[in-house]
């Protein structure tokens, strides 16, 4: 039995032995192979040919003219080795209208019998639309009047492009409520 443990440990020594040989040559000849290719190095120089001076005719010397020169800028280093194109940056858009683009709050505005509160929509530099965030609709009366009113003075806000509108018969309480808040919004959609 111990002739066979003897024999498989010679065995592996062995191969393991020349396994190791191997790597180490491969490893070898690697290192010299670098150090051929590399530029600058004594390798690459014994390789490299040597300059040869051509003759030229003499030819006549002016007097130099003096030129600015200006030093390279060195490019930023990257790890891509491929260059990309600076990205395309879109002009600003130019303002159509007299507001900025966006929604804007209105103040709450009394109206007697509850609160006016709208929202301006800007789109383009033009008021597009106007939203009702509150108004009253506490009792039936109020319901009634302003499921009546606050469609028109919307279209009117809209077509006026302002919130300078004409006040909406029976309605006389949410419509001047409904100008203050709008004009709010507005003065804040000019800043």
């Amino acid at each position: 039995m111990s002739l066979h443990k003897n024999f498989i440990s010679r065995h592996y020594d062995k191969t393991v032995m020349k396994r190791f040989v191997l790597s180490m040559s491969v490893i070898v000849s690697f290192g010299f192979y670098v150090i051929w290719q590399k530029p600058g190095s004594l390798a690459g120089s014994l390789t490299t040919p040597a300059p040869v001076a051509v003759a030229s005719t003499p030819k006549k010397v002016s007097k130099p003219k003096q030129v600015a020169t200006v030093p390279p800028v060195p490019a930023p280093a990257t790890n891509n080795p491929s260059p990309q194109p600076p990205p395309v940056i879109p002009p600003a858009p130019k303002k159509t209208g007299i507001y900025n683009d966006g929604e804007y709050v209105g103040s709450v505005a009394d109206a007697y019998y509850g609160n006016v509160q709208v929202k301006a929509i800007i789109t383009n530099g033009k008021l597009s639309d106007v939203l009702f965030l509150d108004y009253p609709q506490d009792r039936n009366n109020s319901i009634r009047i302003n499921s009546r009113a606050l469609p028109i003075l919307r279209q009117e806000a809209i077509t006026a492009q302002s919130a300078n509108v004409d006040g909406v018969s029976g309605a006389s309480t949410t419509s001047p409520a409904f100008s203050e808040s709008l004009a709010y919004a507005l003065n804040q959609a000019r800043a």
